[in-house]
């Protein structure tokens, strides 16, 4: 079939390449507008974009900043069979679905339906779910709500981060989205609806999300480390400078009863040893703001009177 591939970050590239070197043809890429990247702010085109310079040269590479009238203009003439998009950040419309007579498939990094929404990677973590995954749905007028073509899971152990996390589903993404588009083809596939009762969605997160509120038990304050690594990054304060929380574990069944964010102890084995509200929490990688990232043996030699300090706003 011939495709118009929709995305922009990287955890959509693996299955771009896959794509090209499929038996499917790719006859046009749909991804944002370059934008500012770097200390210099110069405009710098996605992870797709780029990808797709360098594996299709010829084929159009589209940035429209919106899918309106122009992008249909810009669309039709490619001839697409078949819309597919992983992460590409915008909705498409009936008119522009209306383009492809196969309609379109969504590459999407949880097992639908839990986790409809921009965010199904930092969600599971957040909740601790035992198992994520990844599924390939039909594109409906509801958001993330089309049937299920392929999907896949992937057990979950408590230590992932989300950057961890996306190359997985990226990495399964890209073989189930030729799986399906075979099926597809060969008339073989056999989507299956969602059930709308068992739906969650998760939203999207901001900078200030990332502050860390002690008085959470230490489970929920380390899926929030893991959660937001690498965005927004978790963080507190230590005498008034912000403090980046890169690596953590959690001692639930432990206790001190001093109040929330007393820095305890460096245990040479397991890290810097927090209170919090329910548990004990060991920091095991930090970063104060302007300098380097420091395991914690390094990052305690450099603090002066650390031990019994409080973290926190």
């Amino acid at each position: 079939m011939k495709v118009l591939f929709a995305g922009s970050p990287a955890i959509a590239a693996p299955s771009l390449r896959a794509l090209v070197a499929s038996r499917h043809e790719v006859v046009g890429v749909l991804t944002n507008p370059p934008s500012a990247k770097g200390r210099s702010g110069s405009p710098e085109p996605t992870a797709v974009g780029t990808l797709a310079a360098e594996l299709l040269p010829g084929v159009p590479v589209l940035t429209p900043e919106r899918l309106g009238s122009e992008a249909r203009a810009l669309v039709a003439p490619l001839g697409a069979d078949i819309l597919v998009a992983f992460a590409y950040g915008r909705l498409f419309g009936p008119k522009f679905l209306s383009l492809f007579p196969e309609g379109g498939l969504n590459v999407h990094p949880s097992l639908l339906p839990r986790w409809r929404g921009a965010t199904p990677i930092p969600a599971a973590i957040l909740a601790r779910d035992a198992e994520t995954g990844v599924s390939v749905q039909r594109i409906a007028a509801e958001l993330d709500a089309g049937d299920i073509v392929a999907s896949a899971r992937i057990p979950l152990d408590g230590t992932e981060t989300t950057a961890g996390l996306s190359e997985r589903c990226a990495e399964l993404g890209e073989e189930l989205l030729v799986k399906a588009l075979d099926a597809i083809e060969d008339g073989s596939a056999v989507p299956r609806p969602q059930d709308p009762a068992l739906a969650t969605f998760c939203r999207e997160f901001g900078k200030d999300d990332g502050l860390v509120d002690w008085s959470l038990g230490a489970l929920e304050l380390d899926a929030r480390i893991r959660a937001f690594q690498p965005w927004p990054g978790a963080f507190t304060f230590l005498r008034g400078e912000r403090l980046a929380l890169l690596e953590s574990r959690p001692f639930p069944a432990e206790d001190s009863g001093r109040e929330p964010g007393t820095v305890l102890a460096m245990d040479s084995g397991r890290g810097l040893m927090v209170q919090t509200g329910k548990g004990l929490l060991s920091l095991r990688r930090l970063q104060l703001r302007a300098r380097k990232a420091l395991p914690f043996r390094e990052f305690a030699n450099g603090v002066r009177d650390l031990i019994g300090s409080r973290l926190g706003a």
